[in-house]
């Protein structure tokens, strides 16, 4: 199960086709593209949130397989 929280989220149209061309450019999904808004936002006010433990996602660093010899 997810560490994270859910709920429902009312944008504008015209908002959420700005908030999809912008996470398309980052490579991001629009989750993620309004998580990084709101942290660069809060940032500008001064509010510093942690970071959660949460494990981190994707294959860990170092970590090999065989066949990855051509790297």
């Amino acid at each position: 199960m997810s560490a994270k929280k859910a709920f429902a989220l009312r944008l504008d149209p015209a908002l959420h086709d700005a908030v999809q061309r912008l996470a398309d450019a980052e490579l991001r999904s629009v989750n993620a593209e309004i998580e990084v808004l709101l942290r660069e936002a809060l940032a500008r006010r001064g509010v510093r949130p942690a970071r959660s433990d949460a494990p981190k996602r994707g294959r860990p660093p170092g970590a090999r397989t065989q066949g990855d010899d051509n790297a």
